[in-house]
C-alpha cells in the first residue's frame, strides 16, 4: 500500500467506483479532492490535507449501491465502510475519526449533520462546487438520465416545457439544474467556497442565456 493517507485513501477506495455513473465516478472524486485542497489553500485555519483528501477519495464509494437500493444513504455507509479500511492500515485513531466525519457531514441531504471541523466544511464545499460551472452542468444532466433509468420514466425536460404545444405530462424542466446549482451554492460554509462558487455561478447563467436563445429560433440572431 502506499504511504500517505491521501494516496492510501484513494487506493482503498477505487475498486468501490468501478460501478458509478458518471456523475458520482472516480473522476468525480478526484475532482472533489483537487478542489478540496485548492480551498484549503487559501483557508486561514490549519487544515489535515491528508485527512481532506482522504475523504474526498472515499466520500461517493457508497453511490453504486445506493443507486441500485442496497443501501439507502451513502454517505452514511462510506463512514461505516472506510473505518475498518483505514484501521486495518494502521491509521491513527484520531485521523479515522476525523475522516469519518468528514463523510457522514458531506452531503446536502436534511438528515445529514452539520460538519464541525474545517476538513468536513472543505469537503462539503468541493463537493457541492462540482455540481456547477461546465463540468456540474454536465454533472447534473447525467443525474437527470439516471434517475430516468432508474425509475423507468422521464424525469426531467431538458428544455423549457412551456414551448411545447398540446397535452404534455406535467414534468420539471432545463429550470430544475439552475435550481440545483444555485441550491448547493447556496449551502456552501467557507469564503474560499463561495468565491469559487461565485465564479462558477457566472458561467452557469451565461450557459442558461445560451440555452434560452437556441431553444427559440426568435432570439438567436444568428438564424436572422
Amino acid at each position: 500500500m502506499p504511504s500517505g493517507l491521501g494516496p492510501l485513501a484513494r487506493e482503498l477506495s477505487f475498486s468501490y467506483y468501478e460501478d458509478a455513473f458518471p456523475a458520482h465516478d472516480i473522476f468525480h472524486a478526484k475532482r472533489v479532492r483537487d478542489v478540496s485542497l485548492r480551498l484549503a489553500d487559501q483557508h486561514p485555519d490549519s487544515i489535515d490535507r491528508d485527512v481532506l483528501a482522504a475523504a474526498a477519495w472515499f466520500h461517493d464509494i457508497g453511490r453504486p449501491l445506493e443507486r441500485i437500493g442496497e443501501i439507502e444513504d451513502h454517505d452514511e455507509w462510506a463512514a461505516t465502510e472506510a473505518i475498518p479500511l483505514l484501521q486495518a492500515e494502521d491509521v491513527a485513531p484520531d485521523r479515522v475519526t476525523a475522516v469519518e466525519h468528514c463523510l457522514r457531514a458531506h452531503s446536502i441531504r436534511a438528515n445529514s449533520p452539520e460538519p464541525e471541523t474545517t476538513e468536513a466544511k472543505l469537503l462539503f464545499d468541493a463537493d457541492k462546487l462540482d455540481a456547477a460551472g461546465a463540468v456540474g452542468i454536465v454533472r447534473l444532466a447525467c443525474i437527470v438520465g439516471e434517475r430516468s433509468g432508474r425509475t423507468g420514466e422521464q424525469y426531467a425536460v431538458i428544455d423549457d416545457a412551456s414551448t411545447l404545444e398540446g397535452d404534455y405530462p406535467e414534468l420539471p424542466d432545463i429550470d430544475l439544474l439552475r435550481e440545483w446549482a444555485r441550491e448547493r451554492l447556496d449551502s456552501l460554509y467557507t469564503d474560499p467556497g463561495r468565491r469559487l462558487g461565485e465564479s462558477r455561478w457566472d458561467f452557469v447563467e451565461n450557459f442558461f442565456e445560451q440555452f434560452t436563445r437556441e431553444i427559440d429560433p426568435d432570439r438567436e440572431s444568428w438564424l436572422r
